[in-house]
């Protein structure tokens, strides 16, 4: 395998592993980023833009990251809270009347970051063109009864995660999330990712193409299986857990054109590794030219725990802070001080104040993973041996 880019020394156990991922894992096409203390120390990329292609990943590519979507889009209201524009604590409906309807008078901001909002699914699913209308989402989320008494217990919003994040801001702002995640964030710390792919980068074709894979047979993958209690949870229709992943049905095509220029803060990020790396570096401090997001008191509402214990929707224990999940069994990450997301399929980017480390991960190459994805894992234990 080709692997091309930097790593400074003494993180070689890092190229070691994304190597590996390639040879033994089945990666197709890939990168990882990582930056310490402000400063790039990993940059790599490898395989094939397309998943099911020949032409090589390039230094600018960029691919969807699924739910690693979510910790990125969370910036944004955490965001308007430090500069004063959302409180945490207010009811949702104080800035979306429309949201109070179904017995959801008290959810809180908060509750909404946490997944402890209690609409993890709807009642009828949406058509992938309703789910990217900007409508009929937030209509549908609003009008919904919610599952549990909001902020009693958490579920993860899978999907619905969208509806709600977008809304919200677009109450408060008057903008779009995708347009305040630009203008705000993205443009300022000269970041590749994007909720909603300009028609410019779009044509410039840098956004390779993802498809489901199987992992080889030498790989070990396939002797890991979920417990029976999840395995039954995705299996049966009725379930909450299946419920909330076809809050769009059918799913949709994730390489379509109309998917990606959507802006669907759950699930349709799309970005570099490099992006995702510098985008966390610089929620926990200054990263290379000065650039920063959050001030240290937004940090730690990042990463304090909102939400632990046994998850609703995804039947394991779950950990989530305002926005970001958590480091646990669920989801290892570098260590419990570390808040970020995973993306189902293998994508996973995070921060860990306490090493200073913002770490980004993508790949073209979707298994079966939701949380913890065993490429990602493999990058992740080799960074640590490396710190």
């Amino acid at each position: 395998m080709d692997i091309q880019g930097v790593v400074a020394e003494g993180f070689e156990p890092v190229r070691d592993a994304f190597v590996r991922n390639f040879e033994v894992l089945g990666d197709r096409g890939a990168a990882v980023a990582v930056y310490r203390d402000g400063h790039k120390v990993v940059d790599l990329w490898g395989g094939t833009r397309d998943a099911d292609g020949t032409e090589p990943w390039t230094e600018d590519t960029a691919q969807i990251v699924r739910s690693a979507t979510k910790g990125v889009a969370a910036a944004v209201p955490l965001l308007l809270h430090q500069r004063g524009l959302l409180d945490l604590d207010a009811p949702v409906g104080s800035y979306w009347p429309e949201f109070k309807a179904g017995g959801k008078e008290k959810t809180l901001v908060r509750d909404l970051l946490a997944h402890r909002a209690g609409i993890p699914a709807l009642d009828r699913g949406l058509t992938a063109a309703e789910a990217a209308d900007g409508v009929s989402g937030p209509r549908a989320v609003a009008a919904q009864h919610p599952f549990w008494e909001p902020g009693t217990g958490h579920g993860y919003h899978a999907q619905t995660y969208s509806w709600l994040l977008s809304e919200l801001v677009l109450r408060v702002t008057g903008r779009t999330l995708g347009s305040v995640l630009a203008e705000d964030i993205a443009e300022p710390l000269g970041l590749d990712f994007w909720i909603g792919l300009p028609d410019a980068e779009a044509d410039a074709g840098r956004v390779g193409r993802v498809a489901p894979v199987e992992p080889p047979e030498s790989s070990g993958m396939l002797r890991t299986r979920p417990r029976r209690n999840v395995s039954e949870a995705y299996a049966d229709p009725g379930s909450l857990t299946r419920r909330a992943f076809a809050a769009i049905d059918p799913l949709p095509d994730e390489n379509a054109a109309a998917y990606r220029a959507a802006e669907l803060p759950a699930s349709n990020g799309i970005g570099t590794a490099r992006a995702l790396a510098r985008f966390y570096g610089a929620t926990i401090g200054v990263v290379e030219d000065g650039a920063r997001i959050f001030t240290p008191a937004t940090t730690g509402l990042a990463a304090r725990e909102h939400s632990s214990g046994p998850d609703r929707v995804l039947v394991v224990n779950t950990r989530f802070g305002a926005g970001y999940m958590l480091h646990g069994p669920a989801s290892p990450l570098l260590s419990p001080a570390s808040f970020g997301h995973p993306g189902r399929g293998g994508s996973l980017a995070f921060a860990d104040p306490e090493a200073g480390v913002g770490f980004g991960y993508v790949t073209n190459a979707l298994a079966k993973s939701v949380t913890a994805d065993p490429r990602a894992q493999a990058l992740v234990r080799a960074l640590r041996s490396a710190l």
